[in-house]
């Protein structure tokens, strides 16, 4: 990344940051600006997400450490990252109409997790998301052994946990990213 980059990068989410001070209250910008300062592969991260329509934002600070997390804050799953499967066993598993990738992969290519359940229903408490569309979340290994991969959309004023088999993939799903500077 370079210089012109990385500032124009910056920018976007300071504007970001400063329009949805709701998402995180009492966080100040120039902690979040110092820790990302230092830390390339997050900048890096951070353009994946923001290239895939992620929208990315900062929606907490741990007070003790000073770790602050991001999350794609877009109001569907990011454009860039659906018509995905779960990850690389069930896109190996497809004989036919494979999809271009896995949710699984291509966050672990951008250097994000995947979001679990209680963060996407944290998430859904500052704001309303995934209401046209779903997003792969992260599974526990129990299910996933058993072929199920889990999703999450909004319907009705209330969020939904679901389960597909992890090989399948759809137009209006994707998957929202964590990081973690």
């Amino acid at each position: 990344m370079n210089a012109r980059e990385r500032a124009a990068l910056l920018q976007t989410l300071r504007a970001r940051f400063d329009e949805n001070m709701r998402r995180h209250q009492g966080v100040a910008w120039s902690d979040v600006a110092s820790r990302l300062e230092v830390q390339v592969d997050a900048l890096r991260a951070l353009a994946a997400m923001e290239r895939s329509g992620g929208e990315p934002d900062v929606i907490a600070r741990d007070a003790a450490s000073g770790v602050v997390t991001f999350v794609d804050c877009a109001a569907e799953s990011p454009s860039g990252r659906r018509s995905l499967c779960y990850d690389s066993a069930a896109l190996d598993a497809r004989k036919e109409h494979k999809p271009a990738g896995s949710a699984v992969e291509m966050a672990a290519s951008f250097g994000v997790a995947l979001l679990t359940e209680a963060q996407y229903r944290e998430l859904q408490r500052l704001g309303e998301f995934d209401a046209k569309t779903s997003s792969w979340i992260d599974t526990p290994a129990e299910i996933r052994a058993r072929g199920g991969a889990l999703f999450c959309d909004r319907r009705y004023g209330t969020v939904f946990v679901y389960h597909n088999g992890a090989q399948s993939y759809y137009a209006a799903r994707g998957f929202r990213g964590l990081l973690r500077v």
